[in-house]
């Protein structure tokens, strides 16, 4: 079964539980694929929809810091009910160890000297980690490995 399936059977149960807050959270990540495919007139496969997903969880994330700072804590609240069922969606993350083997190897792969072949390691590292990694301290392990 396909990603975008699946999330579309967890709406019917949702609709039918009559989970709202669950059923408004999958309508939210439906609409932003639905805008995607209809943006660039293609059918997203999985690795998209999951790309989709991890923007939306990001968004999220920026949110809950935000609504912390502000001192709204019933916003803050919903929005990591949100990411909390976004993360369901995703593929089971790396651990720090995995990770940094992965830079490591891709450091070696890339043939990358310095500072200035960041880039090229992170076009290989991309597709290996995407939606398993924040692509953030990913970078910033790059960054320090290759400032060595």
């Amino acid at each position: 079964m396909s990603l975008k399936a699946r999330i579309n059977e967890d709406m019917k149960t949702a609709m039918k539980a009559r989970e709202t807050a669950r059923l408004g959270a999958i309508r939210l990540l439906l609409a932003a694929i639905k805008q995607r495919e209809v943006d660039e007139r293609i059918e997203l496969d999985d690795a998209a929809v999951l790309a989709v997903i991890d923007k939306m969880l990001k968004q999220r994330r920026d949110s809950i810091a935000q609504y912390e700072k502000a001192g709204r804590q019933d916003l803050a609240d919903a929005e990591k009910f949100e990411v909390g069922i976004l993360t369901g969606y995703m593929p089971q993350a790396l651990s720090p160890e995995e990770v940094r083997a992965a830079v490591a190897e891709a450091i070696a792969a890339s043939g990358a000297a310095g500072p200035q072949d960041m880039g090229k390691v992170m076009a290989v590292l991309k597709p290996k980690l995407a939606g398993r990694a924040d692509m953030g301290q990913v970078s910033g392990l790059v960054k320090a490995a290759l400032s060595q």
